[in-house]
């Protein structure tokens, strides 16, 4: 099975402060991940040094056999999408959905490219295939939280990436909107054509059926990685959170409850 991406060794080191320290993890063509782990254990360095926007101090990056450093990162970043709420204060309060959407085939934000008559049926189908093809003319600065996010998916589908990042997409959602979406995300880890899933989450509630496998980082270090039915569990879950945490399954979703905290990492 190929590799779409591989992290061999990966270290970042900022001042005296060891950011990440030897992180080795690989995502093969027919995988979705999760990445879980407690505030400050490095899931958001790992996030930029895989985008090109955190140069590690040591190690290496392939995806899909192009490794950073060797090929232009400018062109691989093309190949990865990614949804992250990190994006909203970059968007034009004015800019309609639809040229946000098409943005994203020139990996630009806040649009001046003058794209054609087929970029536009591109984001137009893309914004029907999410579910907010009413959106289309609305302006970003009126759409709710959870139409960004459908918005931003669209968005980064347009250049067809291989690997889509979801950065705690769910933040902010009421849960009525957040079951929704999660499910709009099943709905997407299922497509044949589709691109591979990286979720990164705080609940393990989250973590839809279709996701396979699962990265729990603690304080920069991988804690745990696999199938995701070795890795949300209890043992796993408490000793990287520094909380009692009890994961217990209901279906094919996760459901835990908390304890005392031991320690905070």
């Amino acid at each position: 099975m190929k590799d779409i991406l591989q992290v061999s060794q990966l270290r970042v080191v900022r001042g005296r402060t060891e950011i990440l320290a030897g992180i080795d993890w690989r995502v093969r063509r027919g995988e979705h991940w999760v990445i879980l782990g407690a505030n400050g254990c490095g899931k958001t360095s790992l996030l930029k040094s895989i985008t090109g926007y955190l140069s590690p101090t040591s190690g290496e990056i392939t995806l899909l056999g192009k490794s950073y450093g060797r090929a232009d990162w400018r062109e691989l970043r093309l190949e990865i999408g990614i949804v992250t709420s990190a994006l909203h204060a970059s968007i034009p309060a004015a800019e309609t959905a639809e040229d946000t959407v098409v943005s994203g085939r020139y990996a630009q934000l806040d649009l001046w490219a003058h794209p054609g008559a087929g970029e536009r049926r591109e984001a137009a189908r893309l914004l029907r295939f999410v579910g907010g093809a009413h959106l289309a003319r609305r302006e970003w600065a009126y759409l709710s939280q959870g139409e960004r996010q459908r918005v931003l998916i669209a968005r980064s589908l347009m250049a067809r990436p291989k690997l889509l990042i979801l950065d705690e997409p769910c933040s902010g959602l009421d849960p009525v909107a957040r079951e929704e979406f999660l499910w709009f995300l099943e709905g997407l880890a299922g497509r044949r054509s589709g691109p591979a899933l990286v979720l990164v989450t705080h609940h393990a509630e989250e973590i839809m059926p279709a996701f396979t496998h699962a990265l729990l980082l603690r304080s920069g270090r991988v804690h745990a990685q696999g199938p995701k039915s070795r890795v949300v569990r209890t043992r796993e879950m408490t000793d990287a959170f520094g909380a009692r945490i009890a994961v217990r399954r209901t279906g094919a979703r996760y459901a835990v409850s908390l304890g005392h905290a031991r320690h905070r990492l």
